[in-house]
Parts: C-alpha cells; sequence; structure tokens
C-alpha cells in the first residue's frame, strides 16, 4: 500500500500520500542513541517541521499516551510497554489518515498489552483515524475491528472470510468483550481459522 514491497499480482489505488501513511510494527524503530522525545522530533522535522514546534509536539503527545518526564529517557531505559508508547507517538505526532499495524502488540505481556490497546482505541477514535490491522490474536481483532478479514496462507493470500463486528464505538477494549456479539463471533473466527488450518495440514 505504501511501496515497501512490490506486489506479484493486482493494484492497490490510494490517494493517501506517504506522509499520510503511519507504520506500527512488532518490534519498535526506536533509534537506541536518541531520547524518547528525539525520537518522535525526528519524524516531525524530517517532514519538514521546524524543531521548536516539533520539541513542542513530541512533548504534548508523549504525555498524552502516560509518558510525561520519561522524554528524556533513551529506549533501554524505557519498558516494553513504554517503547511501544513512543513508537505510537511516533506515528501520531504526524497525525497520519491511515496507521498500518502488523502484530505491533506481540511483544508485550497481558497487562501492558490491554493497557497500550486502550490507549489505540482512545486515540483512534478521537482523532478518526483509519487503521489497517495484522494481527493472530482473535480477541485482539474483535476489540479494536470494525470488519476482519481471514487471509489464506501463503505470498498470494487472498480474503477468504469477512465478518463486520457490531460492537458499538467508543469501546472499552476490556468491557467490548462482555457485548453480546463478541462470543459468537469468536467462536465463528476460531471455527473458520480451525477449518482451515486442518485444509492446509490435509493438503501438504
Amino acid at each position: 500500500m505504501i511501496g515497501l514491497q512490490q506486489p506479484l499480482s493486482g493494484t492497490v489505488e490510494t490517494t493517501l500520500g506517504q506522509a499520510e501513511i503511519g507504520l506500527l510494527f512488532q518490534d519498535d524503530a526506536l533509534l537506541p542513541w536518541k531520547t524518547a522525545r528525539d525520537n518522535v522530533v525526528l519524524g516531525l522535522t524530517l517532514n519538514g517541521m521546524e524543531r521548536g514546534k516539533a520539541l513542542v509536539e513530541a512533548d504534548t503527545w508523549l504525555d498524552r499516551l502516560g509518558l510525561a518526564g520519561f522524554g528524556d529517557r533513551f529506549p533501554r531505559h524505557l519498558s516494553g510497554g513504554q517503547r511501544k508508547r513512543v513508537a505510537l507517538a511516533q506515528v501520531l505526532a504526524r497525525r497520519p489518515k491511515l496507521i498500518l499495524m502488523d502484530e505491533p502488540f506481540a511483544s508485550l505481556d497481558a497487562i501492558v498489552r490491554s493497557r497500550v490497546i486502550r490507549d489505540v482505541v482512545a486515540l483512534v477514535e478521537q482523532g478518526g483515524i483509519s487503521v489497517l490491522l495484522v494481527t493472530h490474536d482473535l480477541e485482539e481483532a474483535l476489540t479494536l475491528s470494525d470488519d476482519v478479514y481471514l487471509l489464506s496462507q501463503g505470498p498470494r493470500a487472498r480474503i477468504t472470510q469477512h465478518y463486520h463486528v457490531p460492537i458499538p464505538r467508543p469501546r472499552d477494549p476490556v468491557h467490548s468483550r462482555t457485548h453480546p456479539a463478541f462470543a459468537p463471533l469468536h467462536e465463528q473466527l476460531w471455527a473458520d481459522l480451525s477449518r482451515a488450518v486442518d485444509h492446509r495440514a490435509e493438503a501438504a
């Protein structure tokens, strides 16, 4: 979608420029020799923002993500959850219209993951940002998404199933799991995913 790789076939049309798309991966891309604040500032100045304004913007987003007072710390002095929040601040400070997330919470423990997901849900809902999330976690998919797509395996993956998630927004990542639609959708997703895995095993 943003040209990092060339597709094997087909096309993806988008009206967004690269500056309007944010990326959040499983492993953060923080520069170890820069402080949390300067890691956020770097992305802003590379996009043309004056450094003084970028410093203010960086502190604003670090504060919003619960990192007030941590701006001068280097990544090695931050916990996994704190580093993930800095990486999220890097993305959100650029005010993208679309964020691509690839297993962004997989390396976090359950409690920290729940807190970071809560932050993501709140900020995305407030900012009107679209998110394309790649995940193997079914609860994560249903908690964060309005629509879930199940893909086939392999480099030529295709969409095999589509599920709409009718849980209203604003959402609380914990309480949304008690919504009447959550359990049936989770059961259906699990059944379809298990069936696909069994089919691949038989084909092999």
